[in-house]
């Protein structure tokens, strides 16, 4: 049995997050019971791209503050890092660490950011699809990691938690050829397994607080959730927060693959909930893209139906050329590289878009949207 904890918290005020923390921690059965004084601790947060705390894209910083103020003063060092979107340099850590609240926070509470941008070779003897990875290279610095997820939805894998916050530790433009290997979504998902696995978080924390719905991780609107949820295991963090947010688990690409793989079970038979009664958070109507995947249709219809299916159901970005501001991000994100400018705006090859929504999901001015065909999203109900 994994501990879930679930800690009601409706606000970011600072000492209402930290008494949340503090709870978590309680619950998981004491800090002392999996960090020791002296440890260096990397808090593993979610910082896709430079946004503001209130457009819920990232980790908010109120809630790593508190983390890294109670790791600090039980005796560890903490170190605040991840590998955005896009290039993996010092001038782009700093952007994106001033945007998102971290520099500041860190600044407060004498946590240390970032700036290695080495990368290092990890062996994934445990890897499904990926026996060895590219990473950040303060993944083998410190002692422990701790996943400090954001709660959003994600147009290509539905849900984007725990398990997938650990893509980061992906070294900067690897995370593009990730992409053009395995635009599949089955293999895709067991990627993100597989990177979960190598990365071997101590413990997992998500920022449910106000999380975010539609078209995440990053075009999509901030939604009240109310929760900090904290686990032993990402993989069952992530069955109780995509419950939370009206899904059935398994749905979800990274929960399936975790059940196929047994590293949780997708449900609460291998949970210990502590804390609030989870159907207090429980929300019906959250707004959750339908994914591209013609897997989804994996064992329910012959192959021969579903390969004539696929190109009926593939999504699409569509580029809004009112709202772009020809910043060419788009372009420099895209793994394929099927996107050009024509008149300063861009337009995409869709015979060679392999659908991994790059492009949606690091535009800064939220100009791509993903049109999803009418069929797709009634098959997706199957």
């Amino acid at each position: 049995m994994e501990i879930v904890s679930l800690v009601r918290c409706n606000d970011y005020n600072y000492e209402y997050v930290k008494e949340a923390v503090e709870e978590s921690f309680r619950n998981l059965g004491g800090l002392e019971k999996y960090i020791l004084p002296g440890e260096r601790i990397l808090l593993k947060v979610n910082l896709l791209m430079k946004k503001s705390p209130e457009e819920a894209t990232t980790t908010h910083p109120v809630f790593v503050k508190a983390l890294a103020e109670i790791l600090i003063k039980y005796g560890a060092e903490v170190i605040i890092g991840d590998s955005p979107g896009g290039p993996f340099n010092s001038s782009i850590l700093r952007g994106v660490y001033k945007a998102c609240g971290m520099e500041e926070i860190a600044n407060q509470v004498g946590a240390v950011l970032n700036y290695n941008t080495n990368s290092v070779e990890i062996k994934n003897e445990k890897g499904l699809i990926l026996k060895k990875i590219n990473a950040i290279e303060i993944i083998k610095k410190v002692d422990k990691v701790i996943s400090v997820s954001k709660l959003k939805t994600h147009g290509m894998m539905m849900f984007t938690g725990a398990v997938k916050n650990m893509f980061g530790i992906v070294a900067g433009l690897e995370k593009a050829e990730y992409h053009v290997r395995m635009p599949n979504n089955v293999d895709f998902s067991n990627a993100l397994v597989d990177i979960c696995i190598a990365s071997k978080p101590a413990l997992s924390f998500m920022d449910g607080i106000v999380g975010m719905e539609g078209e995440g991780p990053s075009a999509g609107n901030p939604r009240q959730v109310g929760a900090v949820i904290a686990s032993t295991s990402p993989y069952h963090l992530d069955v109780a927060a995509s419950y939370i947010i009206g899904l059935e688990p398994t749905k979800v690409p990274t929960v399936k693959r975790c059940v196929e793989r047994n590293l949780c079970r997708g449900n609460f038979e291998d949970i210990k909930l502590l804390g609030e009664d989870i159907e207090s958070f429980r929300l019906s109507d959250y707004l959750v893209p339908e994914i591209r995947s013609i897997d989804l249709l994996e064992g329910k219809l012959p192959k021969f139906m579903r390969d004539i299916l696929s190109g009926l159901l593939q999504p699409r970005p569509v580029f809004i050329h009112d709202i772009c501001v020809g910043c060419r991000d788009c372009i420099k994100n895209c793994p394929p590289k099927v996107i050009e400018m024509l008149n300063n705006k861009p337009i995409v090859d869709l015979d060679a878009c392999i659908r991994c929504f790059c492009c949606q999901e690091l535009c800064p001015v939220k100009a791509v949207v993903i049109h999803r065909p009418l069929l797709m999203k009634l098959l997706s109900r199957l």
